[in-house]
């Protein structure tokens, strides 16, 4: 069974006539299936009123289908968020009759100059990601697998449901898994992927699990399940921030940032700034709470008081 977890940035809705309709908070999740090949389509609904959908649809994604109906300041913050959330693949559909020329300047140097431009024919978009998602052979992954918590609640008979990716490794039925940052451990009762039960789920995978020995109320979004003992959970932070470009704003000692990573989106403040090379200045930062995450990871960093921009950089997690 193959999967493909595609970002959709376009006006809301766009996905409607292209997969059956699933999740719906401040994203909007479609599915598609042909056979035991998925795709799942991942719209960013509360954006751009909030950031944070936005953010969270990158992180989800393998590719990108980024819908242009004009070239504003809308399109470029979402162009800088997923040339910093690193979503290396996608597709261009250009509309109102705009050319692929006059996009290049603002593409050139960023993930999106190897974006693919692709007719805006919903039914051959379709077909292509069904095709491109049989082809998306995933690396062999043995570690013990990470689940990124992005829905949850009760299910009556069943007991506590969480709904998420399978960020990296394996997960298996009857797996003991931490639920960090809590300190609380539950176990797999069941796995399901796109309505279907199976024993085990694997990178990239999108799952819905049935969990033992915990209540819902244990849950929230942003928490992760895991068996990797090296997942680290941390409320301060050191590292080199990587700033794009277009940044405008030093960050300076007191400025309250957001750093998301996976489902989480936290709220912190730089306590110190060191000189660093050009647009890579040193920072420390203290959360609101912990940050979880396995060692060399890239988190996002949001100013949300940036006005047209509220996306800054990155930072490797380490």
């Amino acid at each position: 069974m193959a999967n493909l977890n595609v970002a959709v940035i376009a006006p809301n809705d766009y996905a409607r006539e292209m997969g059956k309709k699933g999740t719906s908070s401040d994203i909007t999740l479609y599915d598609l299936k042909q056979g035991t090949d998925t795709v799942t389509l991942i719209e960013p609904t509360n954006y751009p009123e909030r950031l944070a959908p936005l953010f969270y649809a990158a992180s989800l994604a393998d590719r990108a289908l980024v819908v242009v109906d004009a070239i504003d300041a809308r399109l470029g913050e979402c162009m800088v968020m997923l040339q910093c959330a690193g979503v290396a693949s996608g597709y261009i559909v250009l509309r109102n009759f705009l050319l692929p020329e006059q996009l290049a300047p603002l593409t050139r140097g960023t993930v999106l100059e190897n974006y693919r431009f692709i007719e805006d024919d919903k039914v051959a978009i379709r077909e292509m990601l069904i095709r491109e998602a049989r082809e998306n052979v995933r690396s062999e992954d043995a570690r013990p697998g990470a689940v990124p918590i992005d829905h949850f609640f009760h299910v009556k008979g069943v007991g506590p449901v969480i709904l998420g990716q399978v960020a990296y490794g394996n997960i298996h039925r009857h797996d003991e898994l931490r639920v960090l940052p809590s300190d609380k451990t539950a176990q797999v009762r069941s796995i399901q992927k796109h309505d279907d039960d199976f024993n085990d789920a694997a990178s990239g995978d999108r799952v819905g699990l049935a969990l033992k020995n915990i209540d819902v109320e244990d849950l929230n979004r942003g928490y992760v399940l895991t068996g990797d003992p090296d997942i680290r959970s941390e409320m301060e932070i050191r590292t080199t921030a990587r700033l794009v470009e277009f940044w405008k704003f030093p960050l300076t000692e007191g400025m309250v940032v957001h750093l998301g990573h996976w489902m989480q989106f936290i709220p912190a403040r730089i306590t110190n700034v060191e000189e660093g090379e050009k647009n890579r200045p040193i920072i420390t930062l203290k959360l609101d709470k912990p940050l979880v995450h396995p060692p060399e990871s890239r988190a996002v960093i949001t100013y949300l008081d940036g006005g047209k921009l509220r996306v800054a950089g990155w930072i490797i997690l380490n």
